[in-house]
Parts: C-alpha cells; sequence; structure tokens
C-alpha cells in the first residue's frame, strides 16, 4: 500500500467505534471537500489528501495531554517512511484544523487552508447539525436549556471540557464558522450552508417555545 492507502486505513482503524460525529465518514467526507477546493485553488492534492485523512487522528480529545495528537501522528509517519519534508508540511496544516472554541493557530499555507475549510463545511449545514447533536448526545449535554447561555471560553481546554448544549454549539461555533472560511469555493458552500443552520434554528426555537403554532411570533430569541 501506498502512503495513502495507509492513512485511509488508520483513519478507519482508528474511529472503527467513535460515537461523537468523528467516525470515518466525517474524515471521508472532510478528505473528498480537501481533494475538491485542492483542486479548484490549484494546491498540493496529495498533501491535503493525507492531512485530511490524519486530521482527526492527531486531534488532542482523543488523547490523553495536548500535543500527544501530533506526537502520535509523527510517530506514525515516521514508520511509514513519510519523506522528512512531507512529515513537517503534513503536521503544520493538522496543527492548524482544529477550531479549539477559536484559539485555533492561523493556516500558513493554502495546504493549511483548505483542509481546515474541509473540516469547517462538515460542521455546518444539515449534516453538521446532525454531527452537532451527535455529539452532544455523546457527552449527556442537553438538546438545549434556556437557562444555560452560550458563552465563549478563554482557553482550547475550557472550550474542550465546559459543559454546554447543542443549541449553544451553534452560536458559539458553527454560526461563526462561515466567517472563518478562507478559500472562495469554500466560503461559497459555507454560505448556503449557514442558511440553513439558521432555518433550522428558528423552526427549532420556535417549536420549543411554542411559537410555531403563531407565526406572527416565530422569530427566536438570542
Amino acid at each position: 500500500m501506498n502512503l495513502i492507502q495507509k492513512a485511509e486505513q488508520k483513519a478507519i482503524y482508528f474511529f472503527e467505534h467513535d460515537a461523537t460525529g468523528h467516525d470515518w465518514q466525517h474524515t471521508k467526507r472532510v478528505t473528498d471537500t480537501a481533494v475538491f477546493l485542492a483542486e479548484t485553488e490549484g494546491a498540493d492534492t496529495e498533501l491535503c489528501r493525507i492531512a485530511a485523512l490524519l486530521h482527526d487522528v492527531a486531534d488532542d480529545k482523543f488523547h490523553d495531554q495536548d500535543g500527544d495528537g501530533l506526537n502520535y501522528v509523527q510517530r506514525w509517519l515516521k514508520e511509514n517512511d513519510c519523506p522528512e519534508k512531507m512529515q513537517k508540511d503534513i503536521l503544520s496544516i493538522i496543527n492548524t484544523v482544529s477550531f479549539k472554541g477559536g484559539h485555533n493557530k492561523t493556516p500558513e499555507s493554502l495546504e493549511a487552508e483548505i483542509v481546515q475549510d474541509a473540516d469547517r463545511l462538515d460542521a455546518i449545514g444539515a449534516i453538521g447539525t446532525a454531527r452537532c447533536f451527535m455529539f452532544a448526545g455523546a457527552f449527556n449535554e442537553a438538546m438545549h436549556d434556556p437557562d444555560i447561555l452560550p458563552k465563549t471560553y478563554g482557553s482550547s481546554k475550557a472550550y474542550r471540557e465546559e459543559k454546554s448544549t447543542a443549541v449553544n454549539h451553534f452560536y458559539e461555533k458553527l454560526l461563526t464558522i462561515k466567517e472563518t472560511l478562507h478559500t472562495p469555493a469554500a466560503r461559497t458552500i459555507g454560505e448556503e450552508r449557514h442558511m440553513f443552520m439558521k432555518r433550522f434554528l428558528e423552526t427549532f426555537l420556535g417549536e420549543w417555545e411554542g411559537t410555531a403554532f403563531n407565526k406572527e411570533n416565530s422569530t427566536p430569541k438570542g
């Protein structure tokens, strides 16, 4: 197997039992989107593909301590004879992908922008909405609680560890993603997915508050 095939097998195995919305199908969608964006923007498709395949394998939320994920992927790349320059580029890309409550590092290359865009696009729209509720359920968080307000997080650690609700996650992250997208193609896709989420929230909150029965008062609060 070549490196791409090995990375694909690694991701499939690593997320075999995931129930948080970060499963193999998420990785596959991100990879397919990254390749599309790379082809559209004239970037290195091989580099984007491998980084996308491994981006969640390196995510700290799947490891014991901050930094363990990148070290894990670095060891894997070395063991699978990835050229040193490519190792450095892949790790640099992966290091900027995760949202981390808005405390992520800035992408340093077109390829890094593309993989970050691809991952964020999968967090919004119809699938992103489904993944949001899937993640909340996996961590025993409520769908919605009007007494728990959206908040900003002082650190990536706080973002990862503090409890919230699925609906709050839209305001804390998902509705902000459109403005963070880098590439023109991603921004076009992101606009449509952003509007889907706004419509979803309007309907959801209308049903929750009972205002769905009175169209004149169906505008969601907050």
